[in-house]
């Protein structure tokens, strides 16, 4: 993958040397503590539901605006490949986004991506670097240890530079269907009670979906600077495949558990990011509607 050819994000928040902090969410002026945090997560994990999500939700959809502190950092340094890297990925996604927008009539806002290690705090309470990558509606941010890319390539065998591209296009399709009102209406259905873990729930739909878009930027970025190499595509198809629910469970668990997915399975994985990669249409993006996930 060529990277270098992107232009940098400005976007790009270097907080790995700040240190995460620590304490809650606070929401209106009432500190969530890190015990209600862990009470929200522990309920989500038994559900199959994800607990950043659900965070973000509720500091979202309360109308509350959070006080906790965001990380203090600064840019990456122009020596620092690694961060250069995302910078390149996450410029490219917002030259793409703010392209689709404008066709639609629509305009994007580019959202902030938090380098970190260890842990961190966010609107959606403190995280540790085992969350794994993740995006919070209610700062509408994505937060990245880099650390997990080196447990993509030796726990997952999901090595390559397009494969930690797609993990942060896939995070960045998240920060989309926020700004699409998807996630406001995701959350809604889950106050009506809507079905939302499982092979068939909302929460699977709603991160094929992000598998999709990621597939959206692929193609467009691959349209306009060429910079894709042999083997890059089954790169991010391999890192698809590796992430799925079934193989996940299976790796931990010895079996699968559909009733209990939250981002669907390898095979869908794959397919829905093919979806996105094979004309970058957003509107094949439609899981909500597909009868077929």
């Amino acid at each position: 993958m060529l990277w270098k050819k992107a232009r940098r994000s400005d976007n790009v928040v270097d907080a790995r040397d700040s240190g995460g902090g620590s304490g809650g969410m606070r929401m209106g002026g009432k500190g969530l503590s890190l015990g209600a945090v862990a009470v929200v997560v522990v309920i989500g994990l038994l559900s199959g539901q994800d607990p950043m999500q659900i965070l973000g939700n509720l500091a979202g959809q309360m109308g509350q605006t959070s006080s906790v502190s965001p990380p203090q950092g600064k840019a990456p340094t122009t020596n620092d490949e690694q961060a250069q890297f995302v910078s390149a990925v996450l410029g490219d996604t917002e030259d793409t986004w703010r392209a689709i927008f404008q066709q639609g009539g629509k305009q994007y806002q580019d959202p902030k991506l938090i380098l970190f290690r260890g842990g961190v705090n966010s609107a959606c309470g403190f995280a540790s670097s085992a969350t794994g990558p993740f995006y919070c509606p209610g700062d509408r941010q994505v937060y990245l240890d880099l650390d997990f890319f080196h447990e993509m390539s030796q726990r997952f065998a999901a090595a390559g530079d397009f494969a930690q591209a797609y993990v942060i296009a896939h995070e960045v399709g998240h920060h989309v269907q926020t700004l699409l009102g998807i996630s406001n209406r995701i959350n809604s259905a889950r106050q009506q009670g809507e079905r939302m873990e499982g092979d068939n729930g909302l929460l699977v739909r709603q991160e094929l979906q992000a598998d999709c878009l990621a597939g959206v930027w692929a193609f467009h970025a691959q349209q306009r600077l060429n910079w894709l190499e042999p083997g890059d595509v089954e790169e991010a198809l391999n890192a698809a495949n590796a992430i799925g629910d079934d193989r996940l469970q299976q790796q931990s668990r010895g079996r699968v558990v559909p009733d209990s997915f939250t981002h669907g399975s390898s095979e869908q994985r794959v397919r829905w990011f093919k979806t996105g990669f094979a004309d970058g249409q957003i509107g094949k993006c439609d899981t909500f509607k597909s009868a077929r996930l």
